[in-house]
């Protein structure tokens, strides 16, 4: 299936690992120019590296700005002024209880989570209208919907970032301009691949064992009943950033491995 992406510029945020890289991969496959970003100049190099041996001909580059203030957007935007497809993707998440969640670390969450995807949707979408094409699409998580107990300011992020997504898809009604939400469900990224890991040292379990519990106990309505791929979420996402998607808009789309109990 031809998605008709060549030549596209792609901006895929927190891309040096992860769904991110795996996002990132997979627009390179399909011809796009992308470019990924990190918080350092090594990690970038190395998303370029393994984005190049990985994918024959890929155009790639980098940018290398932190999302957790406005000059993380500002930089993005001074080196890159335009782009066809905008990927928001960054993020971050912590367990914590509830009454341990301190201000700072609503705002933080607020500002890397939100902020960043509504800064640069901000700037590039003036470009695609002039265009009149152009895809935008907000990497938010089943948690938007159903808000973990264990990490109640990220669920919340996840959940403003779909609110955004449908709004700005309000926004440019009958425009070549497409605004979707992923909801992604537990993947095996890299930080929940190093917190797996550091669950199975504390407990003097196996990697398999903490995955299992996980989904008895933290996740018991998934359908997967595993993580999922990276791949699985780039594979969707590649498509809704294609030609071939137009029709879908405004869309909180899952790739949640049925975590969600719902049939809409």
């Amino acid at each position: 299936m031809d998605l008709k992406l060549t030549e596209k510029v792609a901006l895929v945020t927190g891309s040096t690992a992860g769904i991110g890289l795996a996002i990132a991969r997979s627009l390179a496959g399909e011809g796009a120019h992308v470019y990924v970003n990190g918080r350092t100049q090594e990690r970038v190099d190395a998303a370029m590296m393994a984005l190049r041996s990985q994918v024959p001909r890929a155009k790639v580059d980098g940018i290398v700005a932190d999302f957790s203030s406005v000059a993380g957007a500002e930089a993005v935007i001074a080196k890159l002024p335009s782009v066809d497809v905008l990927v928001n993707n960054v993020g971050i998440f912590e367990p914590k209880p509830f009454v341990e969640i301190p201000d700072a670390d609503w705002l933080r969450f607020f500002e890397i989570n939100v902020m960043s995807g509504v800064r640069l949707t901000r700037h590039y979408l003036v470009g695609m209208l002039k265009k009149n094409w152009g895809r935008i699409l907000f990497i938010s998580s089943e948690s938007a919907v159903q808000i973990p107990a264990e990490m109640v300011h990220y669920g919340m992020t996840k959940t403003a970032q779909i609110a955004v997504a449908r709004g700005v898809a309000e926004s440019v009604a009958g425009t070549g301009v497409t605004v979707n939400s992923i909801l992604a469900g537990p993947t095996e990224s890299e930080g929940v691949g190093s917190f797996v890991d550091a669950m199975a040292k504390q407990q003097n379990k196996s990697k398999k064992e903490v995955e299992r519990e996980f989904f008895e106990q933290v996740r018991p309505s998934s359908l997967l009943k595993c993580f999922a791929a990276v791949d699985e979420i780039a594979a969707m996402v590649t498509y809704v950033a294609s030609e071939l998607s137009s029709a879908t808009n405004g869309a909180a789309l899952r790739v949640d491995g049925g975590v969600v109990k719902a049939i809409l």
